[in-house]
């Protein structure tokens, strides 16, 4: 089996190696180096200790490791998706973008394709579902039910809360790691068991992206945009276990990035500020900031680039707190709205361009008559939330979402998961934050 390690320095992705190496596998270990653009070429993210924790990682466990250069490509694909996302007033996300089109895109292409697997520290988990068994779990979800549900899952952090955490008497119940359902890598046990090799997907099966056993790290969020071939071949060997024991592994086995914090913020801007880097590219266009529900002016802004809806900090103004709830792009006005609980700051309705099945479709057609029951999120949080879900004719589809959400800001990535919150299905782009007309 050869499989190709993604290692970033940090404690998850060290852990990666040790449980793969554990597990009998004798991964090949890749540094991806990225960065932005200056006027003398390519700057890194801060990578030196990254480095050299991933070569001492190397060393420790025999890996054959490589450092792997794809500035050009991550500024193309990337960078500049992030400038022009900005520049059109609507809200970026890198990170799913460096999923897509860099981790599982350019290396793939460049050096993935020699490996039969892709290791990566994500808190994320595959599902191999045998094709003849979609039909019944497709229409357990459309019929209400929760056939993945078993014991534990009342702690999924699902808001609403469900009114009922267990399943009714004659559900469907499909044992999560039985029945033709396998998590394909550390979920049943470890190698000493002889049960914990990687599951391979074969003919008449379909690969699912699926939630990790840490609901509050979860991070397919991050990964839901990524394609069916790609998830295919990705394996996410710590999505079975809770951050704390990955420290733990980690401290046992003296890894240096044992203690180490989690990295924050978008990597390819290392040390630079946010507000910088935008100025660089975009650069300062003075205009106002008007009160949404009274028309009052309150101040200046040095353009609408440097703010996204929902957002709290740095708007220097006097009073607050105050909440950025609406841009007019040609106008260039910033329009906020002050309170914690200001209704101005929340919607409950999401409008979804572009959806895309990751996998099977387990909705069917959802209509506004006949909505499916799903749990979202709109950006990286803990929580899932419920919420109806359809297509309407325009091609459009729509959350209704059962309590208001806060920020809905248009550019970012709604995903979509199942009722259950344990297949994540596929996402789209926010259209914008209000309800389409009737």
């Amino acid at each position: 089996m050869n499989i190709a390690a993604l290692v970033s320095g940090g404690v998850d992705s060290s852990v990666v190696v040790h449980r793969l190496k554990e597990m009998g596998y004798d991964p090949t270990i890749f540094y991806i180096r990225i960065g932005m653009e200056q006027e003398d070429g390519f700057i890194d993210c801060p990578s030196e200790e990254d480095i050299e924790i991933t070569t001492y990682i190397a060393k420790k466990y025999g890996c054959k490791f490589e450092i792997v250069p794809l500035h050009r490509e991550y500024w193309d694909n990337v960078v500049k998706y992030t400038i022009d996302t900005v520049k059109r007033g609507l809200t970026p996300n890198p990170d799913m973008m460096c999923n897509k089109l860099i981790k599982f895109g350019a290396f793939e292409e460049k050096y993935g394709k020699d490996f039969d697997w892709i290791a990566t520290g994500h808190y994320a988990t595959t599902t191999i579902i045998p094709d003849p068994v979609l039909g019944n779990l497709r229409q357990a979800y459309q019929d209400g039910k929760r056939p993945l549900w078993h014991d534990g899952d009342q702690n999924i952090p699902i808001l609403p809360p469900p009114t009922d955490p267990s399943p009714d008497e004659g559900d469907p119940q499909i044992e999560w790691s039985s029945n033709g359902f396998q998590k394909r890598i550390g979920i049943v046990g470890n190698s000493s068991q002889g049960n914990g090799a990687i599951q391979a997907k074969g003919d008449g099966q379909t690969v699912f992206l699926s939630t990790a056993a840490d609901h509050v790290k979860d991070q397919t969020y991050f990964l839901g945009q990524i394609s069916q071939t790609q998830l295919s071949k990705l394996v996410f060997p710590i999505g079975d276990l809770p951050k704390k024991e990955v420290r733990a592994i980690a401290e046992a086995a003296k890894l240096p990035s044992a203690t180490r914090k989690d990295s924050q913020g978008i990597c390819f801007l290392g040390k630079i500020n946010y507000n910088d880097f935008i100025r660089r590219y975009l650069g300062i266009k003075i205009g106002p900031i008007i009160e949404k529900e009274t028309g009052k002016r309150l101040g200046y802004h040095h353009g609408f680039w440097f703010h996204t809806i929902g957002q709290r900090k740095g708007l220097s103004l006097s009073g607050g707190p105050w909440y950025v709830v609406d841009k007019d792009i040609p106008g260039n006005i910033l329009y906020v709205s002050k309170g914690f609980q200001t209704q101005a700051q929340y919607g409950k309705t999401i409008r979804l361009s572009g959806f895309r099945y990751m996998s099977a479709n387990l909705l069917g057609e959802p209509d506004r008559n006949h909505p499916a029951e799903v749990c979202f999120k709109i950006r990286h949080t803990p929580e899932f939330t419920k919420a109806k879900f359809y297509r309407q004719e325009d091609g459009l589809h729509i959350l209704e979402s059962e309590r208001p959400i806060q920020g809905i800001a248009a550019g970012q990535f709604g995903v979509v998961y199942t009722s259950d919150a344990k297949l994540c299905l596929g996402s789209g782009i926010i259209f914008g934050p209000h309800a389409p007309e009737d």
